[in-house]
């Protein structure tokens, strides 16, 4: 039985081999592999017998059972017995030589097995292969690739019968002719060879210990000469590549007198191999093994051969390395084993013949021979050790190699020499300090020997050298007292600047471990080396690169790091106070990057750790010395002007904390003697040096300027000066510029107490000195812009200087005018059209601190610096887009420095009068016909009032006498076409009236509700559109109107008439509507001339559509209709559809009075009642179709006439009044025009009108419904329900007939979540319609009402139980529409009232269930919606109440468990979860059938092709979990199906199998039977997994329940899987067939 049984599962997979499909053919393998792994002597006798029995089976299907048969011997080799292993022997020894030819795929399969079974049997295996090597005749390919292969599988076994191999095989190595044969021959001495050596290699652990390598000299050697002196001429390279490959091996087994007379024939035809074939990897890895043979013999021949070995090899060395060719690189390896061979056997020879190489012309050829000598310094190091001082000689010339790849060799070189102590030797430290140099290339810009020799930056000598330079210093303790002190040479030279980083860190090891080694001794000793730099030169060099941290991979950190390290050698006294400070700026840089360090703020807080050094060092002498090396370095940084303005910074501190004040002034004169003026960048750092000396040296430094500035450097001869003889007027210029500068960061910088005293005496004369010269008694002033600068900057420094002084206020500042009118001279003197220079920025910044002074200005000097200002700003001409915008910063420093001039001017009078008078100034750029000039004007004037707020002082009640012209001014522009200028506008307008708010009495910190109402309409001024525009300058007006004083209205209506002739359009019509709001909120002058407005403005509608002509028609059309409200309604509705513009424009009128709005609305809705029998749509859509010329139905203009009406804010009170009815009434209309469309001749007339843009509306008559609803919503207050049911499309599904219902229920509840009062009157105009004749109306109310019992405010309003009454007489309505959205209602109750449901239990359940066992449904979606609602209820019923329907409610779902509709199944399986959850704790045995019976379809359906049913399935199966009362069942449910989670599929389920397994084993034939059934399933994802799932179950179960099984049903029904079209599926039945052999 249990052989027929898994030979008869073994001939299904077998037969299934055939398979056409890959995937599935390696499954059908892998099943056969796992009858192995259980069985394995039956798997490979039916294999066998299989293969015996077909031997018509293609070779490609013959080739896989082999596979598997190699795999099954493989893992159980152990386990078979002689018989089987016999039996595999033979078959595969028939596969493997049935065909004479080559069927490479086939016999290599067969020959697999053979090896695999000969690790074991090696005897029976020799004795089928032996029988196939007959002496005389050419045995078979494969044969002799076997014993190959088994004598490197298992030499042991194997060399013993190597011997009778060769003797056999020998004699037809001169018979075999084909290439074929010839390879094989080759491949299988060479293996022979290779396994020998192997045995010989282990002789301790062989079998036969006797064995020796003399045993196989003789065939070798006879064997070498036919390879060697035959087939090595072959023409065929793959002939030539496998005699290549055997020779080398066999040279270690040859007898050594032959090995030694063949090397000189050898050796030349193994290197001619290397011109014949590209692919030399093998030609070098056989060339090794020779050489080491011919080495292991000493042979004598070698010498002779060396040279052009040698030349062999080093012409492969030098053919380019491909990253992405492994033969080359695996060449390269084992061309360099070969150096290493000869490298030891003769060093002189090897150096001899490299070494001239170094200087070859070619960059491959210098490249290889730096290459192999790195190789021989570290592979062959003791033959080198004494040829150091020849190799370090050699190494000279590379040194001066340009090429970037050779320079990368030679670095990599000079690593290999640091690790065997070269460098230690005379000579190495000029590869040090090569080393150091190519740290220093630029990064950004590798040396490259050409645009061919492409280079990764990782790769580049930088990046080589740094790693290199590390390594060394921190790896190679040998090389520490090489390095230390002398890599501290390397530090200040500029020229090594790109290696300081890296020099840095590893100075920062080697003195941490020369710290360690010796504690408190100083680290560097100056004993006679005057090549190191002093700890003066160290200090200012490394504090100095630190200004640029992250330059160079981040020096600055380095650098610090080493300064801290220094510390004892630097100065004694510095060690406790570096030891705080320094790491506080190394934390200061990692906190940040190069993007966002402040650079002033770093080289601020460098200046603060230099003074903290200085004060701790408190030495006059270090300090001189410190300073002299300072001004030493500062020509080194001539190519850096940051650094070098930083370490001008420096010198300027370290003056200042130096005692001596010669050394001061001597310094000082040489820095102005030695600065290099014509550099302008140079000026700021030389000044900034004078500023901080003069913080504590303010005589000293001034006696300095003033010394200078006398010199004959000003004059035009060259004077007694000679370093100023060569010097040009230009430069003589340039240094006048940077004196100034520094008078002006002397005051900046200087005590405030002592500036004042010589701020006009010392200071400001003598840099008017320096700007102005005399020529024949005639006051000179320069042109030069720069010089303009320098002067204006210093003037700013002087004047905030004196005004920052505590007695500013008693200063009387007698410069004050002349400094103002220079200023002026040179604002006006810059173009108005443009901005050039930041000179008119600063010289209004120097006004600015000029105004405050004292004595005060003269009014005329005032206004024309208010003029002259603006008009040298105002008028500059913006950026064109698209440009680049680096001047927009000036631009706004420069708008900024006018606003505070402007505010400084305004500070000195601060009254109304005052702020009229800057206002004036402002009003022509105000006006001005250009925007830009508008915007900014706007802005300053927003300035001043916002500061004018900010500092207003009312000492007494006084009026705001100009509140109206101004707010007259200001409040037009809130319409300008530029956006900015209309935001700024509102900000003066909102100060305006809390400066009026003020002046009444009001606190500064006083808020009106109304004004700030203003900065909440700023949002309606962003864009451009008209509408909105006009919209918010009338609610502007509307608060203007509010907060005007009386007296002031006359004023400002005067201001607003004036601007209605603005020649901006926008602010003509803004001032037109606010003239409007105005009149409208006072009332009385609207009363007083409505007769003439109207009479004039109504024969006008016609002829333009200006704002204010609109608005006075419509107010007339509100006052007829006062009047005469039916005949205007009347007129209006004679109107054709669509409306034109005008009628619009009269319906909209009508809403302006709410009085007026009742009445028109209630016409309007008679109309609607009595014109609108569903009969009547039924004509229309029959109109339609036959194409009549009917007018339009009456009712369609009714509701045109409608949305114009409500569309008003004004009617909001009329539509809160008549709601319920225009709500139902328009929902109602909605349903009834659903798919009705326009009779042909207004459809025509609609796409003309649309053409022409003339159409105001949709006219399809739903659309139309639709739209009118809305607005009517949104006019009733319930905005909320249309935003709301806007987001959820639901006005777009209500114009559908797919989506109404889906829209209605939007409608529905957003009316309970927003407009839940309303809902009684609501409801009650709807109830009526469930007698309603029509049916459509009838859906439409019930959809409404359904979905009112989804929200609690049914509850809440008492409206439940009339509302469940009403939807419980629907349940028997002929439309199945109507019953499925009772249900539905029904249903809602479990969401809406859940503290109800258990009150109307029964009667809700009753309801479902006979919605279940709905009958006159055809398409069951009365049934679907019940299970949906069963879902929501069953959580919420009376136990008792469920108890009595469970089992009919399971049954009666189980069959839409597999429906071909998605929605059935999903909805079936989720209320089988809920039963199942509301059964928990208590369910009973005939329930517990059903959650069994339910398992099967469960988890199949888990791959369902719908997500949401395998959602459901998750669901249900966790609900399953606790009614199977086995709790690690549960746990695996609730572990592998949770919502939201990837499901595991075959893993889930293998955990499922195994628990259903222990726990309920007599289920397994129930189970499998159902899962019989998804065999065929529609599903392809559902086919496969049924047969998944009995395999897992029988994986797990125990044997003895297989009789639960019938096999032969599963076996054919697997078996027929097989066959299936889908790849998948016939892949898992495979599967399930080789778990099945457990049954076995």
């Amino acid at each position: 039985m249990t052989r027929s049984y898994v030979q008869k599962l073994s001939t299904i997979l077998l037969d299934a081999i055939t398979d056409k499909d890959p995937l599935v053919q390696e499954q059908v393998c892998s099943a056969l592999c796992a009858l192995g792994e259980s069985q394995p002597e039956e798997a490979l006798r039916a294999c066998e017998e299989y293969l015996r029995l077909h031997e018509k089976l293609a070779h490609p299907y013959r080739t896989m059972i082999l596979r598997a048969m190699e795999t099954v011997v493989s893992n159980h080799i152990s386990e078979l017995d002689k018989d089987m292993a016999r039996a595999v022997i033979l078959l595969a020894s028939s596969e493997m030589t049935k065909a004479k030819d080559l069927v490479w795929d086939w016999q290599q399969a067969a020959s697999n097995v053979l090896v695999a079974v000969g690790k074991q049997f090696i005897s029976t295996v020799m004795e089928e292969m032996l029988s196939k090597l007959q002496p005389g005749a050419l045995p078979h390919y494969f044969v002799v690739r076997t014993l190959a292969n088994l004598s490197v599988s298992n030499a042991f076994g194997m060399v013993p019968f190597l011997t009778s191999i060769l003797n056999t095989m020998l004699p037809m190595l001169g018979t075999a002719k084909h290439d074929t044969t010839r390879e094989v021959l080759c491949y299988a001495l060479q293996h022979f060879s290779e396994g020998t050596l192997e045995y010989l290699a282990n002789l301790d652990q062989a079998p036969d210990p006797t064995v020796r390598k003399d045993a196989f000299a003789s065939p070798m050697s006879s064997a070498y000469d036919i390879l060697f002196q035959q087939w090595l001429q072959s023409r065929e390279a793959k002939l030539r590549l496998a005699v290549v490959q055997a020779l080398g091996p066999m040279s270690n087994l040859m007898p050594s007198e032959k090995l030694e007379e063949q090397l000189p024939k050898l050796l030349p035809g193994v290197l001619t191999l290397y011109k014949r074939h590209a692919e030399t990897c093998h030609v070098s890895k056989s060339l090794g093994q020779i050489l080491e043979a011919a080495v292991s013999v000493g042979s004598r021949t070698l010498d002779v051969q060396l040279d052009s070995l040698l030349a062999a090899l080093h012409a492969q060395i030098c053919v380019p390395v491909e990253s992405t060719s492994p033969l080359v690189m695996s060449n390269q390896k084992e061309v360099l084993r070969c150096f290493t061979v000869l490298a030891r056997y003769s060093p002189d020879r090897l150096l001899a013949f490299l070494l001239p190489r170094l200087d070859s012309s070619t960059e491959r050829s210098r490249m290889g021979t730096l290459h192999v000598l790195r190789h021989a310094i570290n592979s062959a190091a003791a033959q080198m050790e004494v040829k150091k001082p020849f190799i370090l000689s050699a190494m000279r010339l590379p040194l001066l190699d340009t090429n970037s790849k050779v320079k990368r060799a030679v670095v990599q070189v000079i690593s290999a020499m640091a690790h065997h102590g070269y460098l230690e030797q005379p000579g190495g430290e000029a590869l040090v300090e090569y080393l150091v140099q190519q740290c220093a290339l630029p990064p950004e810009q590798p040396q490259t020997a050409g645009p061919s020799s492409e280079e990764l930056p990782a790769d580049s000598v930088r990046a080589v050298s740094v790693r290199t330079l590390y390594l060394v210093s921190t790896t190679v303790d040998r090389m520490s007292d090489v390095l230390w002190p002398y890599l501290l040479e390397f530090v200040t030279p500029v020229r090594f600047t790109g290696a300081l980083t890296p020099l840095c860190r590893s100075l920062m090891h080697l003195a941490q471990k020369r710290q360690e080694a010796a504690p408190g001794a100083l680290l560097i000793q100056y004993d006679g080396n005057v090549t190191l730099p002093s700890p003066y030169a160290i200090a200012t060099r490394l504090l100095t690169v630190s200004s640029s941290p992250y330059h160079g991979d981040g020096r600055g950190a380095a650098s610090l790091g080493l300064l801290n390290v220094l510390h004892r050698d630097i100065h004694p006294s510095l060690g406790q106070r570096w030891a705080t400070t320094i790491p506080l700026l190394l934390e200061y840089l990692d906190e940040h990057s190069a993007d966002t360090l402040s650079q002033k703020e770093w080289e601020e807080k460098l200046l603060v750790f230099l003074r903290d050094t200085l004060a701790a060092v408190s030495d006059n002498t270090w300090v001189c010395q410190l300073s002299l090396e300072m001004c030493k370095q500062l020509p080194c940084y001539n190519g850096t002007p940051q650094e070098k303005n930083f370490l001008y910074r420096c010198v300027g501190t370290t003056l200042g904390a130096a005692s001596s004040k010669d050394v001061v002034k001597k310094h000082l004169r040489e820095l102005l003697e030695t600065a290099r003026y014509q550099e302008e960048a140079e000026h700021e750092g030389l000044a900034c040096c004078f500023g901080i000396c003069a913080i504590s040296h303010l005589d000293d430094t001034l006696t300095q300027l003033e010394d200078f500035v006398r010199s004959d450097v000003f004059r035009k001869s060259t004077g007694i000066f000679n370093i100023f003889k060569d010097r040009s007027e230009v430069e003589a210029e340039k240094a006048k510029g940077a004196l100034m500068l520094c008078y002006g960061h002397v005051a900046a910088r200087a005590p405030r107490e002592l500036v004042l005293a010589r701020a006009e005496s010392d200071i400001l004369r003598n840099m008017f000195q320096c700007f102005s010269t005399k020529v024949l008694g005639v006051k000179v002033e320069t042109k030069d812009p720069a010089l303009k600068l320098c002067l204006v900057q210093s003037v700013c420094m002087v004047c905030q200087a004196i005004r920052s002084s505590a007695q500013a206020s008693c200063f009387h500042f007698a410069q004050k005018a002349e400094l103002v009118a220079q200023m002026m001279e040179f604002i006006r003197a810059e173009p108005s059209d443009c901005l050039r220079s930041p000179i008119r920025k600063k010289a209004m910044l120097a006004c600015t601190y000029l105004v405050p002074l004292e004595p005060a200005l003269e009014e005329q000097v005032r206004a024309d610096m208010v003029h002259g200002c603006l008009q040298s700003v105002m008028a500059v001409l913006p950026e064109p887009e698209g440009d680049d915008d680096h001047q927009e910063p000036l631009y706004l420093d420069t708008m900024q420095a006018l606003e505070d001039l402007l505010t400084s001017l305004l500070q000195r009078d601060m009254t109304p009068q005052g702020l009229q008078v800057m206002v004036e100034h402002l009003s022509p750029w105000i006006k001005s016909p250009r925007g830009h000039e508008r915007v900014r004007a706007l802005a300053l004037s927003s300035c001043l009032l916002q500061h004018f707020l900010e500092h207003l002082h009312v000492s007494a009640l006084v009026p705001f006498h100009n509140l109206g012209l101004l707010i007259g001014l200001f409040s037009p522009r809130c319409a300008d076409l530029w956006p900015a200028t209309r935001q700024e506008a509102v900000s003066c307008v909102h100060s305006l009236l809390y400066l009026q708010l003020g002046y009444e009495g009001f606190a500064r910190d006083y808020r009106d509700d109304a004004v700030e109402r203003l900065l909440a309409l700023k949002g309606g001024l962003v864009h451009s559109d008209p509408a909105t525009l006009f919209h918010t300058c009338h609610s502007i007006a509307q608060i203007i109107a509010k907060r005007l004083p009386p007296n002031q209205l006359i004023s400002l209506l005067l201001t607003l008439f004036e601007g209605l002739g603005d020649s901006d359009k926008n602010c003509s019509r803004a001032a037109s509507v606010m003239i409007n709001c105005l009149l409208k909120e006072r009332g009385h002058l609207l009363q007083e001339k409505v007769p003439e407005i109207v009479s004039v403005l109504r024969s006008k509608l016609q002829e333009t559509w200006e704002e204010h002509v609109r608005q006075a028609t419509q107010y007339s059309v509100s006052l007829l209709a006062s009047q005469h409200c039916e005949a205007v309604v009347s007129s209006l509705l004679g109107s054709p559809l669509p409306f034109d513009s005008q009628t619009c424009v009269l319906w909209r009128a009508l809403a302006v009075e709410p009085s007026i709005t009742a009445q028109v609305l209630e016409l309007l809705l008679q109309k609607m009642s009595r014109d609108v029998p569903f009969k009547e749509s039924r004509a229309f859509v029959r109109n339609s179709l036959r194409g009549g010329g009917e007018p339009m139905c009456p009712c369609s203009q009714a509701t045109c006439a409608l949305s114009e009406v409500t569309s008003v804010a004004a009617s909001a009170p009329a539509v809160l009044e008549l709601y319920p009815q225009l709500f139902a009434a328009l929902l109602l209309r909605v349903s009834c025009t659903l798919g009705v469309q326009l009779p042909r001749t207004l459809q025509a007339k609609e796409r003309r009108a649309t053409g022409l843009a003339l159409a105001s509306r949709n006219l399809d008559p739903c659309s139309s419904a639709v739209d009118t609803l809305q607005v009517m919503l949104l006019r009733g207050g319930s905005e909320d329900v249309v935003q709301c049911v806007e987001l959820g499309g639901g006005w777009e599904s209500l114009r559908t007939s797919t989506g109404h219902e889906e829209g209605v229920a939007r409608l529905a509840s957003a009316m309970a979540k927003f407009a839940g009062p309303r809902l009684p009157l609501v409801m009650k105009a709807l109830l009526c319609t469930h007698s309603s004749v029509y049916e459509v109306q009838r859906v439409t109310s019930t959809a409404f009402l359904a979905e009112l019992l989804n929200s609690n405010v049914v509850k809440d309003l008492m409206l439940l139980e009339s509302l469940l009454d009403n939807l419980t007489a629907r349940q028997k309505d002929t439309c199945a529409s109507v019953r499925r959205l009772v249900l539905r209602g029904l249903a809602n109750i479990a969401s809406g009232s859940p503290d109800k449901v258990r009150a109307h239990g029964p009667q809700l359940l009753t309801s479902m269930i006979s919605g279940l066992d709905d009958g006159d449904d055809p398409q069951s979606l009365v049934a679907l919606e019940a299970m949906l609602g069963l879902a929501k209820l069953l959580g919420l019923v009376e136990p008792w109440d469920l108890r009595s329907v469970l089992l009919h409610v399971a049954v009666r779902i189980r069959p839409f468990f597999d429906s071909e509709k998605m929605d059935f199944r999903s909805a079936s399986i989720c209320l089988f979860g809920h039963l199942n959850k509301a059964c928990h704790g208590n369910c009973e045995d005939i329930f517990l059938e059903q959650v069994i019976g339910g398992l099967v379809p469960l988890l199949l359906h888990l791959q369902d092709p719908q997500a949401s049913v395998a959602g459901a399935c998750k669901f249900a199966l966790r609900m399953c979990g606790p009614n199977l009362e086995r709790e690690d069942l549960a746990e695996a449910f609730q572990k592998h199906l949770q919502e939201g989670r990837g499901l595991h599929f075959g893993e889930f389920l293998n955990t499922t199998c195994k628990h259903l397994m222990r726990h309920f084993p007599d289920l397994l034939g129930r189970l499998v039977s159902t899962s019989l059934f998804y065999f065929k399933s529609s599903w392809e994802d559902v086919r496969a997994a049924a047969p998944m799932l009995t395999g897992f179950l029988v994986l797990h179960v125990e044997p003895e329940h297989r009789q639960q099984v019938d096999l032969e049903q599963l076996l054919a029904a697997l078996q027929l899987l097989l066959k299936d079209p889908a790849p998948a599926v016939r892949m898992k039945a495979a599967e399930t067939l080789g778990r099945l052999v457990k049954f076995a």
